[in-house]
């Protein structure tokens, strides 16, 4: 196996025949000759007045305000819904716990626990991932068991390790004996014969967190204004795509776009928990977890799917090893995290307050 210097100018040396390969039809510029790729990344870092080579940066997009979708259509009344029920307790086995519970919104949607705690103090083998951005992923959970985030709003409501709700007509007779719930739904999906019903709570709740969407600085960056990020911002960022990174944590949300194997280069230290493999019972999909987002990720430890890493510092050292086969320098390291903490977006905190739900506890 090649040595981890080696390795790196081997992936700075396929990363730019790669953006070569998308550059536009008229661009006629070979590749640097391979002799050259020492030097051009031995430089890279240290010249930070320069800015960053625009056909990697395509690999991003911005993002907007709310994820809409053709499919899950939204109004007023379905966002107002699904805010209440995103907050109700009484969804919960023991009326003490709601989804932000775990996907806390002041705290940029974790609780910040490896695992999260459910009803009677059960845990869960799985970190709560975030809920800011996440219904711009291509599914949902870990291992990407939920299409999108209509559907994962129900699953937790019915979990025995966390909400604890017995059965689907369980959770619509408790919300039927709320006066307020029957005009809510009736509002939130007109037209309907039964509007009350659970893949409405999953709609309504979905609509909802369609608009936890948190654009900043980097998306500025993307936009054109070359100012949004600091030099040390953008040395880190160099770094960042030099080494590979970019290669799954790519497109909008930085992750949230494929499936990809703990310990490509390094076995993965916890072996217990085989990912997509439980879902879909296939050898070839064990160890495979969806690539998290890389959004707020400075706010949303500790990390990965096991909550392992506890700081952001341990994630990219980890992740260089056993993904990259990288041994990351603790100044690597710390560029890299600097640039991480640049994607920290701006929460909605009009759109996300708790204010509103008074207005049915109360009833």
């Amino acid at each position: 196996m090649p040595a981890p210097t080696t390795r790196r100018f081997v992936t700075g040396a396929l990363l730019l025949l790669e953006a070569c390969s998308h550059a536009p039809a008229a661009d006629k510029t070979p590749p640097p000759p391979a002799a050259s790729i020492q030097a051009i990344y031995a430089t890279d870092v240290s010249e930070a007045s320069s800015e960053i080579n625009p056909r990697l940066l395509r690999r991003f997009q911005a993002i907007d305000s709310a994820a809409e979708s053709a499919r899950y259509p939204r109004t007023p009344a379905k966002i107002a819904l699904g805010r209440l029920l995103f907050y109700e307790k009484r969804l919960s086995k023991n009326n003490d716990l709601s989804c932000n519970g775990c996907h806390d919104l002041q705290q940029f949607g974790v609780d910040r626990k490896a695992t999260s705690t459910g009803i009677d103090g059960h845990h869960g083998s799985r970190n709560a991932p975030t809920v800011y951005n996440a219904a711009g992923s291509f599914s949902q959970f870990w291992d990407g068991r939920s299409s999108d985030v209509e559907e994962q709003a129900k699953g937790p409501i019915l979990n025995p390790l966390e909400m604890g709700m017995s059965s689907a007509e369980e959770v619509v007779a408790r919300l039927e004996a709320i006066p307020a719930y029957d005009r809510a739904f009736r509002e939130a999906f007109p037209g309907e014969a039964h509007p009350m019903s659970y893949d409405n709570v999953g709609g309504a709740i979905g609509a909802f967190e369609r608009g936890l969407m948190t654009p900043g600085r980097w998306d500025r960056y993307l936009a054109g204004d070359k100012a949004a990020l600091t030099r040390p911002e953008k040395e880190g960022l160099k770094l960042f795509l030099n080494s590979g990174c970019m290669v799954c944590h790519t497109g909008p949300l930085l992750g949230g776009s494929m499936f990809e194997r703990v310990g490509v280069v390094e076995p993965w230290p916890n072996q217990s928990d085989t990912g997509r493999m439980m879902v879909t019972h296939a050898s070839a999909d064990r160890m495979m977890f969806k690539v998290p987002t890389l959004r707020n990720v400075e706010k949303t430890g500790p990390y990965f799917h096991d909550g392992s890493a506890a700081t952001l510092e341990d994630a990219v050292h980890t992740m260089g090893k056993h993904q990259l086969g990288l041994d990351f320098t603790s100044a690597e390291v710390g560029s890299i995290v600097i640039w991480l903490k640049s994607l920290t977006g701006e929460l909605p905190a009009d759109y996300a307050s708790e204010a509103a739900v008074a207005s049915v506890t109360a009833r």
